[in-house]
């Protein structure tokens, strides 16, 4: 079922042994661009944007290391990504990594080119400032989106430091670029002490929903995201998923962790709750290797990527 010779197929613990085979998210063959690709996994390397610990740069090679131990087929919920879709792993976009706004705009150039062959990217990060220009880039191929962001923090900052260009401030940059659809929009998991109660309602006064981490406490989600999809509809919709939303007692290695966030369960529930939306894009950022010498928050990075391939609308028919 899932070894289909026109499809791209992850390298099998018994053709190679997990620790060994090419360094590419679960081992996939690699690929210069996304030219005949229906989706790809690509990283960006990047902490620059980041105002607490630094190391995310380095959380796209460790979320591929991780991904060695993925097999194809989804036992869980049926899918066979790679049974219906050609996906490699293209690599990471050049940043230029003296420069934040500079690489801001290689970002957004990247994916203008890459979103130019029609194919889903799957970002891996990386900080998450890197979310502004993708929005940026997908908007000018679908029009404003609709965008669920889980996240501890609702990264709606006017400004950090001054700077208006940080991984507290991507997504009222979106907002101001038109690159959103206010009313579709949905915040998950943000919690703990802000400056003021602007922190989450500033996204509540342009009519996003805002589902604080106490919300989600004691519950299954699937009835949210239900709620999630109806509201969506048909619309594009863009998934940012910071995985400081968890709880630190499952994902320590990250830059600005709080306690009192998501569990693991509830974050696979949020991801396949989206499955039937028509999803145009992906990120899982927020990866900081040097907090979590285990591997263990780039494990749970690197299974949320492949539920979100396993969720992507058939683009075969």
């Amino acid at each position: 079922m899932t070894d289909d010779p026109n499809f791209n197929q992850p390298l099998g613990g018994n053709q190679m042994p997990r620790f060994g085979g090419p360094a590419t998210m679960m081992r996939l063959p690699s690929a210069p661009n996304a030219a005949g690709l229906d989706a790809c996994f690509v990283g960006i390397p990047m902490d620059i944007g980041a105002s607490n610990r630094a190391g995310t740069r380095h959380g796209p090679r460790q979320i591929r290391d991780e991904s060695r131990m993925i097999r194809p087929f989804n036992m869980a919920t049926g899918a066979a990504p790679f049974a219906r879709m050609q996906v490699a792993d293209i690599g990471d976009v050049p940043i230029n990594t003296f420069d934040l706004k500079k690489s801001v705009a290689i970002i957004e150039d990247f994916y203008d080119e890459l979103l130019s062959h029609d194919a889903i990217p799957l970002t891996l990060g990386g900080d998450h400032t890197l979310s502004w220009p993708i929005l940026k880039a997908i908007a000018k191929k679908h029009g404003p989106v609709a965008l669920i962001h889980v996240d501890a923090h609702s990264d709606t900052n006017e400004h950090m430091f001054g700077e208006t260009v940080a991984h507290g401030c991507p997504f009222r940059r979106a907002w101001e670029d038109g690159c959103l659809q206010n009313d579709k929009v949905t915040q998950i998991g943000v919690r703990t002490t802000g400056y003021a109660p602007d922190d989450f309602d500033w996204g509540r006064s342009k009519g996003w929903r805002v589902v604080q981490a106490e919300e989600c406490w004691y519950k299954s989600l699937a009835p949210l995201m239900a709620e999630i999809r109806e509201r969506i509809g048909d619309a594009p919709v863009y998934l940012t998923f910071d995985i400081d939303s968890l709880d630190p007692a499952f994902a320590p290695g990250t830059g600005t962790v709080e306690p009192g966030g998501l569990s693991i369960w509830q974050a696979y529930e949020i991801v396949r709750g989206c499955a039937g939306l028509n999803l145009v894009g992906c990120d899982l950022v927020e990866v900081s290797p040097p907090y979590d010498p285990s591997g263990n928050t780039a494990l749970i990075a690197a299974n949320l990527l492949y539920e979100m391939l396993c969720v992507l609308p058939d683009r075969r028919g």
